[in-house]
């Protein structure tokens, strides 16, 4: 019985998760007529984050932001303004954080090269333990040394 009930309810998850995916971007009244313009909004929304989400665009987000967000991105198409000036517009606006994949500059120098850098010192502070490891075999034994060996073993 209880097997049944949590399969239930497995299913009406799934069902209410998969009816709520597309809701965000496919309203019809944000859509433009025109499915070049449309898919360049699209383009456009998948470039920036939501204010208001975790790491999510404004394309896949159904946070009223979100939608006011679209709302400006269709408008500013229809008036014309290419897609790089809207982004532009958005970063003057909402500043560097509202790219889902901000532009290398000064500012964001060290979010790009941190993961290379972190690389390279754990490279180097792992070398010196490498070395040590790979120290020359010992020397063979005298012939003095043998005998001592063999006169310890038998001493039985």
């Amino acid at each position: 019985m209880m097997r049944i009930c949590l399969k239930g309810l497995l299913l009406l998850a799934i069902c209410l998760y998969g009816s709520s995916i597309g809701h965000a971007i496919d309203s019809p009244d944000e859509m433009l007529p025109d499915p070049v313009l449309e898919q360049k909004a699209q383009h456009i929304g998948q470039q920036l984050r939501c204010l208001v989400c975790q790491n999510e665009s404004i394309e896949e987000s159904s946070a009223p932001l979100a939608k006011d967000l679209r709302h400006i991105v269709r408008q500013q198409l229809q008036q014309g303004r290419s897609p790089k000036n809207i982004t532009l517009w958005m970063t003057q606006r909402y500043g560097e954080f509202i790219r889902l994949q901000p532009r290398f500059s000064a500012s964001t120098a060290l979010l790009w090269l941190m993961p290379f850098l972190s690389l390279m010192i754990g490279f180097l502070l792992a070398r010196p333990l490498w070395a040590r490891r790979t120290s020359p075999p010992p020397a063979p034994l005298t012939v003095e040394e043998r005998q001592k060996l063999n006169q310890f073993f038998n001493k039985d």
